[in-house]
């Protein structure tokens, strides 16, 4: 099972980028069932807020309930996985509160990898990060 961050979904649905095949890779993969992921509320809300200031809140909303249900079921962030994710943001510069919290619950549940675009996950020892530039020779590596 991966974690997927907001990155890959707002890239995913977003206009002309970089990243946007990649990320409309990962998430195909997901929704045919060719990989198994999750993600946090906390996640599917930081989507919905971005989305909602380039494209208007009917466009997010039905966004994010799709992205529910893709995700389901979603990865609920405790106490422990809180304080952890408050502990790695301490230690780490790079990683902001959300983050690090996201990089603990990832953690916690033996996630495979966390998915994003945003390198500083790569930092942190013990978590596998996968950027979506690398998720086609990922996917072919197994």
């Amino acid at each position: 099972m991966i974690v997927v961050d907001t990155t890959v979904l707002v890239y995913a649905v977003g206009a002309d980028h970089r990243l946007a095949e990649p990320c409309r890779r990962i998430v195909d993969d997901i929704a045919h069932g060719r990989v198994t992921a999750t993600t946090t509320a906390e996640v599917i809300q930081e989507f919905v807020h971005v989305r909602a200031r380039r494209r208007g809140r009917a466009d997010a909303v039905a966004l994010g309930e799709a992205f529910a249900t893709l995700f389901a079921p979603l990865l609920v962030v405790d106490e422990a996985m809180l304080r952890r994710g408050l502990a790695l943001y301490g230690d780490h510069e790079s990683l902001g509160a959300f983050d690090a919290v996201l990089v603990a619950a990832a953690m916690a549940t033996g996630a495979e990898a966390l998915v994003s675009a945003d390198r500083a996950f790569a930092r942190v020892a013990g978590l596998r990060h996968i950027d979506p530039t690398d998720w086609a020779t990922r996917a072919s590596n197994g």
